[in-house]
Protein backbone atom coordinates (compact mmCIF):
# COMPACT_ATOMS: atom_id res chain seq x y z
CA UNK A 1 0.00 0.00 0.00
CA UNK A 2 1.84 3.09 -1.22
CA UNK A 3 0.81 6.09 0.84
CA UNK A 4 2.76 9.34 0.62
CA UNK A 5 4.63 10.05 3.82
CA UNK A 6 5.30 13.46 5.33
CA UNK A 7 8.87 14.65 5.75
CA UNK A 8 10.18 13.93 9.21
CA UNK A 9 10.96 17.58 9.87
CA UNK A 10 7.43 18.61 8.97
CA UNK A 11 5.87 15.93 11.14
CA UNK A 12 7.84 16.81 14.21
CA UNK A 13 7.69 20.60 13.90
CA UNK A 14 6.20 22.27 16.98
CA UNK A 15 6.13 26.01 16.25
CA UNK A 16 3.22 28.46 16.16
CA UNK A 17 2.42 27.58 12.54
CA UNK A 18 2.00 23.96 13.55
CA UNK A 19 -0.26 24.97 16.46
CA UNK A 20 -2.42 26.99 14.09
CA UNK A 21 -2.68 24.00 11.76
CA UNK A 22 -3.62 21.74 14.67
CA UNK A 23 -6.43 24.04 15.83
CA UNK A 24 -7.81 24.73 12.35
CA UNK A 25 -7.63 21.06 11.50
CA UNK A 26 -9.53 20.29 14.69
CA UNK A 27 -12.23 22.81 13.69
CA UNK A 28 -12.58 21.14 10.28
CA UNK A 29 -12.90 17.72 11.86
CA UNK A 30 -15.46 18.96 14.40
CA UNK A 31 -17.69 20.27 11.60
CA UNK A 32 -17.49 16.88 9.86
CA UNK A 33 -18.19 15.03 13.13
CA UNK A 34 -21.60 16.61 13.68
CA UNK A 35 -23.67 14.92 10.94
CA UNK A 36 -21.83 11.62 11.41
CA UNK A 37 -22.50 11.52 15.16
CA UNK A 38 -26.16 12.44 14.67
CA UNK A 39 -26.63 9.87 11.91
CA UNK A 40 -25.01 7.05 13.90
CA UNK A 41 -27.07 7.90 16.98
CA UNK A 42 -30.31 7.76 15.02
CA UNK A 43 -29.18 4.49 13.41
CA UNK A 44 -28.57 2.99 16.87
CA UNK A 45 -32.02 4.10 18.02
CA UNK A 46 -30.91 6.76 20.53
CA UNK A 47 -31.23 10.55 20.78
CA UNK A 48 -28.82 12.65 18.63
CA UNK A 49 -27.18 14.11 21.76
CA UNK A 50 -26.16 10.59 22.85
CA UNK A 51 -24.06 10.39 19.68
CA UNK A 52 -22.74 13.94 20.00
CA UNK A 53 -21.72 13.41 23.62
CA UNK A 54 -19.96 10.21 22.59
CA UNK A 55 -18.08 12.05 19.83
CA UNK A 56 -16.98 14.71 22.33
CA UNK A 57 -15.95 12.43 25.19
CA UNK A 58 -14.38 9.62 23.18
CA UNK A 59 -12.64 12.14 20.94
CA UNK A 60 -11.23 14.11 23.86
CA UNK A 61 -10.11 11.23 26.08
CA UNK A 62 -8.70 9.11 23.25
CA UNK A 63 -6.70 12.13 22.05
CA UNK A 64 -5.31 12.66 25.57
CA UNK A 65 -4.65 9.07 26.65
CA UNK A 66 -4.38 7.21 23.34
CA UNK A 67 -1.25 6.04 21.58
CA UNK A 68 -1.64 7.71 18.18
CA UNK A 69 -1.38 11.51 18.01
CA UNK A 70 -3.39 12.91 15.13
CA UNK A 71 -5.96 10.11 15.12
CA UNK A 72 -9.60 11.15 15.57
CA UNK A 73 -12.07 9.08 17.58
CA UNK A 74 -15.81 9.41 18.05
CA UNK A 75 -19.15 7.70 17.54
CA UNK A 76 -18.89 5.27 14.61
CA UNK A 77 -21.21 3.25 12.42
CA UNK A 78 -19.41 0.01 13.27
CA UNK A 79 -20.13 0.48 16.98
CA UNK A 80 -23.69 1.67 16.32
CA UNK A 81 -24.39 -1.43 14.25
CA UNK A 82 -23.48 -3.67 17.21
CA UNK A 83 -25.93 -2.08 19.66
CA UNK A 84 -29.05 -1.68 17.52
CA UNK A 85 -30.63 -4.87 18.86
CA UNK A 86 -29.55 -4.14 22.45
CA UNK A 87 -31.24 -0.72 22.46
CA UNK A 88 -34.35 -2.01 20.70
CA UNK A 89 -34.82 -4.97 23.06
CA UNK A 90 -33.57 -3.65 26.40
CA UNK A 91 -33.33 0.15 26.26
CA UNK A 92 -30.62 2.79 26.30
CA UNK A 93 -29.53 2.11 29.91
CA UNK A 94 -28.29 -1.33 28.85
CA UNK A 95 -26.32 0.43 26.10
CA UNK A 96 -24.57 2.66 28.62
CA UNK A 97 -23.71 -0.35 30.80
CA UNK A 98 -22.34 -2.27 27.80
CA UNK A 99 -20.16 0.70 26.81
CA UNK A 100 -18.70 0.93 30.33
CA UNK A 101 -17.91 -2.78 30.36
CA UNK A 102 -16.48 -2.65 26.84
CA UNK A 103 -14.11 0.09 27.97
CA UNK A 104 -12.89 -2.03 30.87
CA UNK A 105 -12.25 -4.93 28.48
CA UNK A 106 -10.29 -2.65 26.15
CA UNK A 107 -8.16 -1.41 29.04
CA UNK A 108 -7.48 -5.03 29.96
CA UNK A 109 -6.31 -5.75 26.42
CA UNK A 110 -3.91 -2.81 26.62
CA UNK A 111 -2.57 -3.76 30.06
CA UNK A 112 -1.95 -7.33 28.84
CA UNK A 113 -0.12 -5.86 25.84
CA UNK A 114 -2.23 -7.66 23.24
CA UNK A 115 -2.61 -4.67 20.94
CA UNK A 116 0.64 -5.49 19.11
CA UNK A 117 -0.98 -8.48 17.43
CA UNK A 118 -2.87 -6.23 15.03
CA UNK A 119 0.43 -5.80 13.21
CA UNK A 120 0.32 -9.41 12.02
CA UNK A 121 -2.69 -8.61 9.82
CA UNK A 122 -1.66 -9.60 6.24
CA UNK A 123 -1.26 -6.85 3.65
CA UNK A 124 -4.15 -8.06 1.43
CA UNK A 125 -6.42 -7.82 4.49
CA UNK A 126 -5.25 -4.25 5.08
CA UNK A 127 -5.93 -3.37 1.44
CA UNK A 128 -9.37 -4.95 1.63
CA UNK A 129 -10.07 -3.11 4.88
CA UNK A 130 -9.13 0.25 3.37
CA UNK A 131 -11.08 -0.29 0.16
CA UNK A 132 -14.11 -1.69 1.96
CA UNK A 133 -14.09 1.21 4.38
CA UNK A 134 -13.92 3.72 1.54
CA UNK A 135 -16.97 2.07 -0.02
CA UNK A 136 -18.80 2.11 3.35
CA UNK A 137 -18.05 5.83 3.79
CA UNK A 138 -19.33 6.50 0.27
CA UNK A 139 -22.53 4.49 0.79
CA UNK A 140 -23.16 6.18 4.15
CA UNK A 141 -23.35 9.54 2.36
CA UNK A 142 -26.03 8.45 -0.09
CA UNK A 143 -28.79 8.88 2.48
CA UNK A 144 -28.08 12.61 2.37
CA UNK A 145 -29.51 12.59 -1.15
CA UNK A 146 -32.92 11.76 0.35
CA UNK A 147 -35.56 14.11 1.75
CA UNK A 148 -38.80 13.56 3.63
CA UNK A 149 -41.72 12.82 1.36
CA UNK A 150 -45.35 13.88 1.76
CA UNK A 151 -46.18 10.62 3.55
CA UNK A 152 -43.42 11.15 6.14
CA UNK A 153 -41.09 8.61 4.54
CA UNK A 154 -37.87 9.29 2.67
CA UNK A 155 -37.51 9.68 -1.09
CA UNK A 156 -34.68 10.59 -3.43
CA UNK A 157 -34.15 14.19 -4.46
CA UNK A 158 -35.13 15.00 -8.02
CA UNK A 159 -35.02 17.98 -10.33
CA UNK A 160 -33.61 21.31 -9.18
CA UNK A 161 -32.88 20.27 -5.54
CA UNK A 162 -30.79 17.34 -6.79
CA UNK A 163 -28.89 19.47 -9.32
CA UNK A 164 -28.20 22.11 -6.67
CA UNK A 165 -27.05 19.47 -4.19
CA UNK A 166 -24.71 17.89 -6.74
CA UNK A 167 -23.38 21.29 -7.77
CA UNK A 168 -22.51 22.23 -4.20
CA UNK A 169 -20.78 18.88 -3.70
CA UNK A 170 -18.76 19.40 -6.87
CA UNK A 171 -17.80 22.96 -5.84
CA UNK A 172 -16.69 21.67 -2.44
CA UNK A 173 -14.52 18.98 -4.01
CA UNK A 174 -12.95 21.46 -6.45
CA UNK A 175 -11.98 23.82 -3.60
CA UNK A 176 -10.49 20.98 -1.54
CA UNK A 177 -8.50 19.70 -4.53
CA UNK A 178 -7.15 22.96 -5.94
CA UNK A 179 -6.76 25.28 -2.92
CA UNK A 180 -3.61 23.52 -1.59
CA UNK A 181 -1.94 24.28 -4.94
CA UNK A 182 -2.46 28.01 -4.26
CA UNK A 183 -2.00 28.25 -0.48
CA UNK A 184 -1.72 26.03 2.58
CA UNK A 185 -2.44 28.81 5.06
CA UNK A 186 -5.72 27.17 6.06
CA UNK A 187 -6.98 23.59 5.63
CA UNK A 188 -8.73 23.26 2.28
CA UNK A 189 -11.64 21.33 3.80
CA UNK A 190 -12.33 24.14 6.28
CA UNK A 191 -12.10 26.74 3.51
CA UNK A 192 -14.58 24.76 1.43
CA UNK A 193 -17.04 24.50 4.34
CA UNK A 194 -16.85 28.24 5.04
CA UNK A 195 -17.03 29.40 1.40
CA UNK A 196 -19.88 27.13 0.33
CA UNK A 197 -21.84 27.87 3.53
CA UNK A 198 -21.49 31.64 2.98
CA UNK A 199 -22.60 31.30 -0.64
CA UNK A 200 -25.65 29.21 0.27
CA UNK A 201 -26.69 31.50 3.14
CA UNK A 202 -25.92 34.70 1.19
CA UNK A 203 -27.90 33.63 -1.87
CA UNK A 204 -30.61 32.03 0.29
CA UNK A 205 -30.36 28.77 -1.63
CA UNK A 206 -32.93 26.19 -0.65
CA UNK A 207 -30.91 23.08 0.13
CA UNK A 208 -30.64 20.49 2.88
CA UNK A 209 -28.75 21.62 6.02
CA UNK A 210 -27.46 20.04 9.21
CA UNK A 211 -30.52 21.38 11.04
CA UNK A 212 -32.76 19.34 8.74
CA UNK A 213 -31.31 16.15 10.24
CA UNK A 214 -31.70 17.00 13.92
CA UNK A 215 -31.09 19.73 16.46
CA UNK A 216 -27.64 19.61 18.06
CA UNK A 217 -28.42 22.02 20.90
CA UNK A 218 -27.72 20.67 24.37
CA UNK A 219 -25.96 21.20 27.67
CA UNK A 220 -22.74 19.90 29.17
CA UNK A 221 -22.80 16.10 29.62
CA UNK A 222 -23.51 15.12 33.22
CA UNK A 223 -22.63 11.99 35.21
CA UNK A 224 -25.21 9.27 34.68
CA UNK A 225 -24.68 5.86 36.24
CA UNK A 226 -26.39 3.24 34.06
CA UNK A 227 -29.75 2.37 35.60
CA UNK A 228 -29.28 -1.37 35.27
CA UNK A 229 -29.55 -3.95 38.05
CA UNK A 230 -26.27 -5.86 37.95
CA UNK A 231 -27.82 -9.28 38.21
CA UNK A 232 -26.35 -12.38 36.60
CA UNK A 233 -29.20 -12.40 34.08
CA UNK A 234 -28.56 -8.81 33.01
CA UNK A 235 -24.81 -9.40 32.90
CA UNK A 236 -25.36 -12.28 30.46
CA UNK A 237 -27.36 -9.88 28.27
CA UNK A 238 -24.77 -7.11 28.41
CA UNK A 239 -21.52 -9.12 28.26
CA UNK A 240 -21.76 -10.41 24.65
CA UNK A 241 -22.47 -6.89 23.39
CA UNK A 242 -19.63 -5.48 25.51
CA UNK A 243 -17.14 -8.01 24.16
CA UNK A 244 -18.25 -7.31 20.59
CA UNK A 245 -18.08 -3.54 21.12
CA UNK A 246 -14.58 -3.86 22.59
CA UNK A 247 -13.39 -6.05 19.71
CA UNK A 248 -14.93 -3.90 16.99
CA UNK A 249 -13.60 -0.71 18.55
CA UNK A 250 -10.06 -2.01 18.98
CA UNK A 251 -9.82 -3.61 15.54
CA UNK A 252 -11.02 -0.46 13.80
CA UNK A 253 -8.84 1.77 15.99
CA UNK A 254 -5.67 -0.28 15.62
CA UNK A 255 -6.07 -0.67 11.87
CA UNK A 256 -6.62 3.08 11.57
CA UNK A 257 -3.53 3.59 13.73
CA UNK A 258 -1.50 1.40 11.36
CA UNK A 259 -2.79 3.32 8.35
CA UNK A 260 -1.84 6.68 9.88
CA UNK A 261 1.57 5.26 10.79
CA UNK A 262 2.16 4.59 7.10
CA UNK A 263 0.81 7.98 6.01
CA UNK A 264 2.98 9.97 8.41
CA UNK A 265 6.01 7.67 8.51
CA UNK A 266 5.75 7.54 12.30
CA UNK A 267 4.79 4.80 14.74
CA UNK A 268 1.88 4.83 17.18
CA UNK A 269 1.68 2.77 20.36
CA UNK A 270 -0.98 0.09 19.97
CA UNK A 271 -1.21 -1.00 23.61
CA UNK A 272 -1.47 2.58 24.82
CA UNK A 273 -4.20 3.18 22.26
CA UNK A 274 -6.14 0.20 23.67
CA UNK A 275 -5.94 1.75 27.15
CA UNK A 276 -6.91 5.18 25.82
CA UNK A 277 -9.92 3.79 23.96
CA UNK A 278 -10.92 1.87 27.10
CA UNK A 279 -10.74 4.96 29.30
CA UNK A 280 -12.74 6.94 26.73
CA UNK A 281 -15.51 4.36 26.44
CA UNK A 282 -15.85 3.69 30.17
CA UNK A 283 -16.15 7.40 30.92
CA UNK A 284 -18.46 7.87 27.93
CA UNK A 285 -20.86 5.21 29.23
CA UNK A 286 -20.94 6.95 32.62
CA UNK A 287 -21.90 10.28 31.01
CA UNK A 288 -24.68 9.11 28.72
CA UNK A 289 -22.72 8.46 25.52
CA UNK A 290 -23.03 5.59 23.06
CA UNK A 291 -19.31 4.81 22.91
CA UNK A 292 -16.99 4.97 19.95
CA UNK A 293 -13.59 4.29 18.46
CA UNK A 294 -11.17 5.68 15.89
CA UNK A 295 -12.79 7.15 12.78
CA UNK A 296 -10.77 6.62 9.65
CA UNK A 297 -12.66 9.21 7.60
CA UNK A 298 -12.23 12.02 10.12
CA UNK A 299 -8.67 10.90 10.81
CA UNK A 300 -7.90 11.28 7.10
CA UNK A 301 -9.45 14.76 7.13
CA UNK A 302 -7.28 15.64 10.12
CA UNK A 303 -4.04 14.32 8.61
CA UNK A 304 -4.72 15.93 5.23
CA UNK A 305 -5.54 19.24 6.98
CA UNK A 306 -2.19 19.26 8.80
CA UNK A 307 -3.18 17.73 12.16
CA UNK A 308 -0.34 15.62 13.51
CA UNK A 309 -0.40 15.94 17.28
CA UNK A 310 -2.81 15.43 20.17
CA UNK A 311 -3.85 19.07 20.01
CA UNK A 312 -5.83 18.48 16.80
CA UNK A 313 -7.94 15.74 18.41
CA UNK A 314 -8.41 17.74 21.60
CA UNK A 315 -9.38 20.83 19.55
CA UNK A 316 -11.90 18.83 17.53
CA UNK A 317 -13.59 17.57 20.70
CA UNK A 318 -13.67 20.99 22.34
CA UNK A 319 -15.00 22.66 19.19
CA UNK A 320 -17.72 20.01 19.03
CA UNK A 321 -18.69 20.75 22.64
CA UNK A 322 -18.75 24.47 21.85
CA UNK A 323 -21.10 23.76 18.94
CA UNK A 324 -23.45 21.88 21.26
CA UNK A 325 -23.37 24.56 23.97
CA UNK A 326 -23.16 27.85 22.11
CA UNK A 327 -23.23 27.61 18.32
CA UNK A 328 -25.89 25.05 17.46
CA UNK A 329 -27.96 27.58 15.49
CA UNK A 330 -25.01 28.44 13.24
CA UNK A 331 -23.81 24.86 12.74
CA UNK A 332 -27.34 23.79 11.79
CA UNK A 333 -27.16 26.29 8.90
CA UNK A 334 -24.24 24.46 7.23
CA UNK A 335 -25.36 22.78 3.98
CA UNK A 336 -25.15 19.02 4.06
CA UNK A 337 -23.79 19.10 0.51
CA UNK A 338 -20.51 20.61 1.65
CA UNK A 339 -20.02 17.91 4.30
CA UNK A 340 -20.86 15.22 1.76
CA UNK A 341 -18.28 16.76 -0.57
CA UNK A 342 -15.66 16.60 2.19
CA UNK A 343 -16.45 12.94 2.81
CA UNK A 344 -16.33 12.15 -0.92
CA UNK A 345 -12.80 13.56 -1.01
CA UNK A 346 -11.99 11.30 1.94
CA UNK A 347 -13.31 8.34 -0.04
CA UNK A 348 -11.11 9.22 -3.02
CA UNK A 349 -8.06 9.58 -0.77
CA UNK A 350 -8.79 6.44 1.24
CA UNK A 351 -9.51 3.96 -1.56
CA UNK A 352 -6.38 2.16 -2.73
CA UNK A 353 -6.76 2.73 -6.47
CA UNK A 354 -3.60 0.79 -7.20
CA UNK A 355 -5.59 -2.34 -6.28
CA UNK A 356 -7.01 -2.38 -9.80
CA UNK A 357 -3.50 -2.30 -11.24
CA UNK A 358 -1.93 -4.93 -9.01
CA UNK A 359 -4.83 -7.37 -8.63
CA UNK A 360 -3.79 -9.28 -11.75
CA UNK A 361 -0.15 -9.32 -10.71
CA UNK A 362 -0.45 -10.59 -7.14
CA UNK A 363 -1.12 -14.27 -6.31
CA UNK A 364 -4.72 -15.33 -6.86
CA UNK A 365 -5.17 -16.21 -3.18
CA UNK A 366 -4.15 -12.68 -2.12
CA UNK A 367 -6.50 -11.14 -4.67
CA UNK A 368 -9.30 -13.34 -3.30
CA UNK A 369 -8.60 -12.21 0.29
CA UNK A 370 -8.54 -8.55 -0.79
CA UNK A 371 -11.92 -8.78 -2.52
CA UNK A 372 -13.41 -10.92 0.28
CA UNK A 373 -12.43 -8.46 3.02
CA UNK A 374 -13.80 -5.54 1.01
CA UNK A 375 -17.10 -7.34 0.48
CA UNK A 376 -17.50 -8.40 4.13
CA UNK A 377 -16.67 -4.85 5.21
CA UNK A 378 -19.48 -3.50 3.05
CA UNK A 379 -22.10 -6.15 3.82
CA UNK A 380 -21.31 -6.87 7.49
CA UNK A 381 -18.81 -4.77 9.45
CA UNK A 382 -15.12 -3.94 9.66
CA UNK A 383 -14.25 -6.16 12.60
CA UNK A 384 -15.85 -9.24 11.06
CA UNK A 385 -14.14 -8.48 7.74
CA UNK A 386 -10.70 -8.37 9.36
CA UNK A 387 -11.33 -11.56 11.36
CA UNK A 388 -12.57 -13.37 8.24
CA UNK A 389 -9.63 -12.09 6.22
CA UNK A 390 -7.05 -13.22 8.77
CA UNK A 391 -8.67 -16.66 9.16
CA UNK A 392 -8.86 -17.21 5.40
CA UNK A 393 -5.25 -16.04 5.00
CA UNK A 394 -4.10 -18.47 7.69
CA UNK A 395 -6.03 -21.35 6.13
CA UNK A 396 -4.59 -20.57 2.70
CA UNK A 397 -1.12 -20.41 4.21
CA UNK A 398 -1.63 -23.77 5.92
CA UNK A 399 -3.00 -25.33 2.73
CA UNK A 400 -0.07 -24.06 0.66
CA UNK A 401 2.55 -25.23 3.15
CA UNK A 402 0.87 -28.61 3.56
CA UNK A 403 2.01 -29.31 -0.01
CA UNK A 404 5.65 -28.57 0.84
CA UNK A 405 6.29 -31.60 3.02
CA UNK A 406 7.94 -34.61 1.36
CA UNK A 407 10.10 -37.57 2.33
CA UNK A 408 13.29 -39.14 0.98
CA UNK A 409 13.49 -42.81 1.95
CA UNK A 410 16.78 -44.71 2.15
CA UNK A 411 18.18 -47.87 3.83
CA UNK A 412 21.39 -47.78 5.93
CA UNK A 413 24.04 -50.59 5.78
CA UNK A 414 22.99 -51.77 9.27
CA UNK A 415 19.47 -52.43 8.03
CA UNK A 416 17.89 -49.29 9.49
CA UNK A 417 15.39 -47.50 7.25
CA UNK A 418 15.64 -43.70 7.29
CA UNK A 419 12.81 -41.37 6.33
CA UNK A 420 14.31 -37.93 5.69
CA UNK A 421 11.49 -35.46 6.32
CA UNK A 422 11.52 -32.11 4.50
CA UNK A 423 9.17 -29.31 5.44
CA UNK A 424 7.31 -28.35 8.66
CA UNK A 425 5.09 -30.94 10.32
CA UNK A 426 1.80 -29.34 11.41
CA UNK A 427 -1.95 -29.92 11.30
CA UNK A 428 -2.29 -29.20 7.60
CA UNK A 429 -0.03 -32.02 6.39
CA UNK A 430 -0.71 -34.80 8.92
CA UNK A 431 -2.53 -37.08 6.46
CA UNK A 432 0.31 -36.86 3.94
CA UNK A 433 2.82 -37.53 6.73
CA UNK A 434 1.04 -40.72 7.78
CA UNK A 435 0.98 -42.03 4.21
CA UNK A 436 4.78 -41.84 3.92
CA UNK A 437 5.32 -44.79 6.30
CA UNK A 438 4.71 -48.56 6.08
CA UNK A 439 4.96 -50.09 9.61
CA UNK A 440 3.97 -53.56 8.39
CA UNK A 441 6.79 -53.88 5.85
CA UNK A 442 9.50 -51.63 7.33
CA UNK A 443 12.55 -53.20 9.09
CA UNK A 444 12.83 -53.43 12.88
CA UNK A 445 14.49 -50.03 13.27
CA UNK A 446 13.08 -46.94 11.58
CA UNK A 447 14.49 -43.42 11.87
CA UNK A 448 12.69 -40.18 11.00
CA UNK A 449 15.33 -37.62 10.07
CA UNK A 450 14.26 -34.10 11.19
CA UNK A 451 17.33 -32.21 9.98
CA UNK A 452 15.19 -30.32 7.44
CA UNK A 453 11.91 -30.35 9.35
CA UNK A 454 10.25 -29.02 12.48
CA UNK A 455 7.52 -30.30 14.82
CA UNK A 456 5.14 -27.34 14.95
CA UNK A 457 2.00 -28.16 16.93
CA UNK A 458 -0.06 -30.64 18.96
CA UNK A 459 -1.39 -32.30 15.80
CA UNK A 460 2.17 -33.15 14.81
CA UNK A 461 2.90 -34.61 18.27
CA UNK A 462 -0.21 -36.79 18.07
CA UNK A 463 0.72 -37.96 14.57
CA UNK A 464 4.20 -38.99 15.75
CA UNK A 465 2.79 -40.78 18.78
CA UNK A 466 0.20 -42.64 16.68
CA UNK A 467 2.89 -43.65 14.21
CA UNK A 468 5.15 -44.90 17.04
CA UNK A 469 2.25 -46.94 18.43
CA UNK A 470 1.78 -48.63 15.05
CA UNK A 471 5.48 -49.58 14.94
CA UNK A 472 5.34 -50.92 18.52
CA UNK A 473 2.36 -53.09 17.68
CA UNK A 474 4.37 -54.44 14.74
CA UNK A 475 7.27 -55.22 17.12
CA UNK A 476 9.46 -52.46 15.70
CA UNK A 477 11.08 -49.28 17.03
CA UNK A 478 10.67 -45.72 15.73
CA UNK A 479 13.44 -43.17 16.39
CA UNK A 480 13.49 -39.40 15.85
CA UNK A 481 16.83 -37.86 14.87
CA UNK A 482 18.18 -34.33 14.58
CA UNK A 483 15.27 -32.76 16.40
CA UNK A 484 15.88 -29.05 16.90
CA UNK A 485 15.97 -27.63 20.42
CA UNK A 486 12.47 -26.12 20.15
CA UNK A 487 11.08 -29.47 18.91
CA UNK A 488 12.66 -31.35 21.82
CA UNK A 489 11.20 -28.84 24.25
CA UNK A 490 7.79 -29.33 22.63
CA UNK A 491 8.03 -33.10 23.04
CA UNK A 492 9.24 -32.81 26.62
CA UNK A 493 6.26 -30.59 27.45
CA UNK A 494 3.97 -33.22 25.97
CA UNK A 495 5.28 -35.68 28.59
CA UNK A 496 3.65 -39.07 28.41
CA UNK A 497 1.37 -37.89 25.61
CA UNK A 498 4.06 -39.15 23.25
CA UNK A 499 6.22 -42.21 23.71
CA UNK A 500 8.99 -42.48 21.12
CA UNK A 501 12.78 -42.80 21.11
CA UNK A 502 14.59 -39.56 20.32
CA UNK A 503 18.04 -40.11 18.81
CA UNK A 504 20.40 -37.29 19.69
CA UNK A 505 23.30 -36.86 17.28
CA UNK A 506 26.70 -36.12 18.92
CA UNK A 507 27.39 -33.77 16.04
CA UNK A 508 24.75 -31.50 17.58
CA UNK A 509 26.34 -31.67 21.06
CA UNK A 510 23.40 -33.30 22.86
CA UNK A 511 23.07 -36.42 25.02
CA UNK A 512 22.53 -40.06 24.14
CA UNK A 513 19.20 -41.72 23.34
CA UNK A 514 16.38 -40.60 25.57
CA UNK A 515 12.75 -41.49 26.01
CA UNK A 516 10.54 -38.43 25.64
Amino acid sequence: MKIPSMPAAEIGRDDSWSIKNEVLSGLTVALALVPEAVAFALFAGVEPLVGLYAAFMVGLLAAIFGGRPGMISGATGAMAMVVVALVANHGVEFLFAAVVLAGLIQMGVGVLRLGKYIRIVPHPVMLGFVNGLAIVIFLSQLEQFQVKGPDGGHEWMTGRPMYLFLGLIAATMVIIHFLPKLTKAIPSSLAAIVVISVVVIGLNLDTKTVGDIASIEGGFPTFHYPQVAWTWENLMIILPYAITLAAVGLIESLLTLTLIDEMTDTRGRGNKECIGQGIANSVCGLFGGMGGCAMIGQSMININSGGRKRLSGISAALFLLAFILFASDYIEMIPMAVLVGVMFMVVIGTFEWSSFRIIRKIPLKDAFVLVLVSAVTVYHDLAMAVVVGVIVSVLIFAWEHAKHIHVIKRDEPDGTRVYELNGPLFFGCINEFKNFFDPANDPDDVVIEFLNSRVVDHSAIEAIDNLAEKYRKAGKTLHLRHLSEDCRVLLHKAGDMVEVNVLEDPQYHVADDELA
